[in-house]
């Protein structure tokens, strides 16, 4: 079942660390194995172990081939089977998730007379370029994604609230394939989408008044990502001319988005066009970001500080925004595969203004 194993390996071996102690639901789906929290992975050099308690037993049977199970016994702390298996390797490091781990384990873990290594964003790093089955993968839940908003669009109305908007996202999303939401759904209308992150109110749809979704999908583990804008009815002409600079910087982004660019290059091709157009204070966010296993925690970085030059099967995505109090905000986002040395959106849903 697990996959990727070798990435884990090259990882130790490059860091010259006998053994790495995964905890991250994150890199528990990377790795394709079970998520519970029950469920600790433990590399040495040439083994993989899946350190899990009784309630997970039989569904590690059924489905884990490729890691060695340990069961712990009833009330057995994790770290104590983590201590055999590094005993029975002849461990003498240990790498180890800086996010995942407690006081009161790493005061443990230094107590068993190893070198402990921390790891924060190196790990994350392990994920960043996509193997094909990956790219497969995410193509599979950017085309589902493009259909829920197409059967979203369908059922707008005027009078119909953002809760109401959200569950239909949610309904279409689950009933599609989705394992769960890839992060809590962004539905906002009218003035109120002049909030980045707005989540959805009670507050009904009006004509002429943008609408804005940003949802995204888990799909067999890989998460999705896309926002787009549509009106019932002719926009107002303030919105309308925000809608055509945010549109005309998605295509900057994506056009700088290639093998060989720097993150921050690609950042400023985007934000040029917005800073140009007028709307410099009104764009308060990078660029985009990693499109993978986790929303929050992918690389790359699109921002203007980031410094990370851009490789071949890198996923991201280019979401420029514009937002103003008062009037309302657009944002159009699409997820972006580096493939042949360019940027190619994976998302088919239109750009154009969608006016139902």
């Amino acid at each position: 079942m697990a996959k990727r194993l070798n990435k884990m390996f090259q990882f130790m071996q490059d860091r010259q660390v006998d053994a790495l102690l995964i905890k991250s639901k994150t890199m528990k789906r990377y790795i394709d194995t079970l998520t519970g929290g029950g469920c600790k992975i433990l590399f040495t050099k040439e083994k993989g172990y899946l350190i899990l308690d009784g309630r997970y037993l039989t569904e590690a049977k059924e489905k884990e081939s490729d890691l060695e199970i340990r069961l712990l016994g009833i009330g057995q702390s994790y770290l104590e089977v983590v201590k055999e298996i590094l005993k029975e390797n002849c461990c003498q490091s240990l790498g180890v998730e800086m996010d995942q781990i407690s006081i009161f384990e790493y005061e443990k873990l230094k107590k068993m007379d190893i070198s402990i290594h921390l790891y924060d964003e190196e790990i994350s790093l392990i994920r960043v370029v996509k193997d094909e089955d990956e790219i497969r993968t995410l193509k599979e839940a950017i085309e589902i994604t493009d259909t829920i908003y197409k059967n979203v669009l369908e059922r707008i109305h005027t009078g119909m609230n953002e809760y109401e908007i959200s569950a239909l996202l949610q309904y279409f999303s689950i009933s599609s394939g989705a394992q769960q939401m890839s992060f809590d759904t962004i539905v906002a209308t009218g003035e109120r989408t002049a909030l980045p992150h707005g989540r959805p109110t009670s507050r009904c749809v009006k004509e002429h008044e943008p609408i804005l979704m940003d949802f995204g999908i888990q799909y067999k583990n890989y998460q999705s990502d896309i926002t787009r804008i549509c009106f019932i009815g002719q926009p107002y002409d303030p919105i309308a001319k925000i809608y055509d600079t945010v549109l005309k910087a998605n295509l900057a982004g994506i056009k700088a988005i290639k093998e060989g660019a720097i993150a921050c290059d690609v950042d400023k091709a985007a934000r040029d066009v917005i800073d140009q157009a007028g709307y410099k204070d009104y764009f308060n966010h990078g660029l985009g970001h990693g499109i993978g296993v986790d929303n929050g925690s992918e690389y790359p970085i699109l921002n203007p500080k980031s410094k990370t030059i851009l490789k071949e099967n890198m996923v991201m995505s280019c979401e420029p925004g514009i937002y103003v109090p008062g009037i309302g905000g657009i944002r159009i986002e699409d997820d972006v595969w580096i493939h042949d040395g360019i940027g190619i959106p994976l998302n088919k849903t239109t750009k154009e203004m969608i006016i139902l």
